[in-house]
């Protein structure tokens, strides 16, 4: 089983190599995610976490951001990670930049997926070294693999 709980597909990681702010690697990620399968409307999906975003940042503290949505155009759950070695403005309260984000789709209606998905990131990203090891990684492949090994 993934780190996560769920396969996450090399294709919908994305290092950031240059400062990017929030918005813009939040539109990245989202990119990247919307040429899944999983998302019906990348509009809808970009509309949906933007959104979401403007009520509260989901910059949740040492150097880790959760932006989640759960909306009807996404078939199954997809997760998008992002990494960045300088750091993104994210507005966390702890007023840090953030160099990891975790960017998930679920679908509507999904509460009891959500929140196990939501717990096992947050689970996966307080172990000890693991954030390390991600924000070590040089290519999508690493990350992904990093995140998909059997004993993540």
């Amino acid at each position: 089983m993934s780190a996560f709980g769920i396969e996450v597909n090399e294709d919908a990681v994305r290092l950031f190599s240059e400062s990017v702010g929030k918005h813009d690697a939040l539109d990245i990620l989202i990119n990247a995610m919307s040429d899944s399968e999983s998302i019906l409307d990348r509009e809808a999906f970009r509309q949906a976490v933007h959104e979401r975003e403007a009520i509260m940042s989901t910059g949740i503290g040492s150097g880790i951001a959760i932006p989640h949505v759960r909306i009807e155009q996404v078939l199954r759950p997809i997760v998008g990670i992002g990494i960045s070695q300088s750091g993104i403005d994210f507005g966390t309260l702890d007023d840090e930049p953030v160099h990891i984000v975790v960017l998930f789709a679920m679908p509507a209606g999904s509460q009891k997926e959500y929140l196990n998905l939501l717990a096992q990131v947050m689970l996966a990203l307080k172990q000890p070294g693991f954030r390390e090891e991600l924000l070590a990684c040089q290519t999508p492949t690493e990350v992904a693999a990093a995140l998909n090994r059997p004993d993540a």
